[in-house]
């Protein structure tokens, strides 16, 4: 059996100066959407421009993910986390005091490239500086749980800079973050390059690219106008070249990402049952905060503390997540948290829309919880099915999974609820309910009143029907977990040498 030395103090601490970036990433993600109606007043840009504004950091970032996970891996992990830091920096200053929509665009898509260098690199570095399989897989809980504080505080740390300064303070948030890990990082995080990684191949870098852009973007075109022929013909043009990529790949003695990893049953029933859960979540997580602001009224700082409760037992399932998987197989773990969550999404379809915000937030906090266990343990097992050299790739492919499944949510459930909306509306009503608020603002009060409680019936109505499909996916997850992950034994059980797993995977 394999024994690994257990991590000291300057590993944690170094822990924390990875986890900072990790919750800015996630945080700059949302803490824009409160901003845009000031920018739009500010730069006055054009209704394309706007959605830009909105949509490059996290299209750059996902379809750059893979490609800077593996350059990690071969010319050093720490580097590029230390490029994509000085990138993220030195392009939120840009984007701050932008003068017009054009430099604000451009200033965002070089902060999502900043941040597709810095994610599969803080992950990947973890699996590195915690080789004693119970600290690691403590470590990466807390990365998993860091990604959930960044979504939660995101409208906290928005709306206080909205109400204080300008709206480009809200991207100046993370100047100081990044300024940080540029100085504590050389001290406290050991470099690690894999050994005879092979030199970068160029053709399989913009394969990579030219396959999760165009299905990245195709994806959430279909989240925002349904679909279409532009929607489909990207995904179609992706996944084409996407075959393409796999090709090569097979081919290559020193692949850009190994395609075989996915031969691994554990790798590829984590990331299943991971992408499963972050399509229901990231459905239903956006029509529970438009229920927030757009039926029961609350403002987006409102908002943001109601979600904080169960952001906070997120953190907190996710750090005891680990240790119980030490006695109980991971499997079984992932299972019992998904299946909370799909108690949580069928309570969510009982919510009213009269008197109904005591019940949503019962199910949110009962449902937020239940994926922790998945976004920890599932995370783990990604990472360590995988081969050290590889764990950039890992690191990058998981991540990727997170944010093609909430986008993959946002339009499949999205969609539904939209449709569920517009069918119990009127002829010529508005296809948005935020569009049909605003066209009672011109009505008299008495019909306003009418016309609003109906508009926001048919939103409930959707995010009730949305939260079904949502359970069904979570059960699915939780059927995945069992069928496929049920070999891999507790965490505290010793890990066998490599010659042992290679005899484990040559029986299997």
């Amino acid at each position: 059996m394999t024994v690994h030395p257990r991590a000291g103090a300057r590993e944690w601490l170094g822990l924390t100066v990875l986890l900072l970036p990790t919750v800015l990433l996630f945080l700059a993600m949302t803490v824009l959407f409160l901003a845009t109606p000031h920018i739009a007043a500010d730069l006055q840009p054009s209704g394309a421009q706007l959605l830009w504004i909105n949509d490059i950091y996290g299209f750059m970032m996902a379809g750059l993910l893979v490609a800077m996970g593996t350059v990690g891996d071969r010319i050093g992990r720490r580097k590029v986390l230390l490029f994509g830091a000085a990138a993220f920096g030195v392009a939120s200053v840009a984007a701050a005091f932008a003068p017009g929509a054009d430099l604000l665009i451009v200033a965002r898509a070089v902060m999502g490239v900043g941040a597709a260098a810095v994610m599969p690199s803080t992950l990947s570095l973890i699996s590195n500086m915690f080789r004693d399989d119970r600290q690691r897989a403590s470590a990466i809980g807390m990365w998993a749980a860091s990604i959930s504080v960044g979504v939660a505080v995101g409208p906290l740390v928005g709306g206080l800079l909205l109400e204080t300064f300008w709206w480009g303070a809200a991207l100046l948030a993370g100047v100081p973050v990044m300024a940080l890990v540029l100085v504590a990082a050389p001290a406290l995080v050991p470099e690690y390059r894999a050994p005879q990684a092979g030199g970068a191949d160029v053709l399989s870098v913009l394969l990579s690219m030219a396959t999760l852009l165009p299905v990245v973007y195709g994806v959430k075109e279909l989240a925002k106008s349904g679909l279409s022929v532009v929607a489909v013909g990207a995904i179609v043009a992706g996944l084409v070249l996407g075959t393409l990529f796999v090709r090569r790949q097979l081919r290559l003695e020193h692949p850009l990402l190994d395609v075989r990893l996915f031969a691994n049953r554990t790798f590829s029933g984590a990331l299943g049952v991971f992408l499963l859960s972050a399509i229901a979540l990231g459905g239903v997580y956006l029509l529970f905060t438009q229920y927030l602001q757009l039926v029961a009224g609350l403002s987006p700082l409102e908002s943001g503390l109601w979600i904080l409760p169960a952001a906070l037992m997120l953190v907190a399932v996710s750090t005891l997540s680990p240790a119980l998987a030490r006695r109980v197989r991971p499997a079984y773990v992932v299972a019992a948290g998904t299946a909370l969550s799909v108690a949580g999404y069928v309570v969510l379809t009982q919510v009213g829309s009269v008197s109904g915000l005591p019940l949503l937030l019962t199910g949110f906090y009962i449902l937020y919880p239940g994926i922790a266990p998945t976004m920890a343990l599932t995370t783990n097992l990604v990472i360590a099915s995988a081969p050290q050299e590889k764990a950039g790739a890992a690191s990058a492919v998981n991540t990727t999974a997170s944010d093609l499944g909430v986008s993959l949510g946002i339009a499949l459930l999205g969609t539904i609820g939209a449709v569920v909306y517009r069918g119990a509306m009127p002829t010529g009503s508005a296809d948005t309910l935020a569009g049909e608020l605003a066209l009672a603002e011109g009505l008299p009060a008495a019909q306003a009143e009418v016309v609003i409680a109906a508009a926001r019936s048919a939103f409930t109505d959707g995010l009730n029907v949305a939260a079904g499909v949502a359970a069904v996916l979570a059960a699915v997850a939780a059927l995945v977990a069992v069928t496929l992950l049920r070999r891999v034994p507790p965490s505290g059980t010793p890990a066998p040498s490599a010659p042992e797993r290679e005899e484990a995977l040559s029986a299997a």
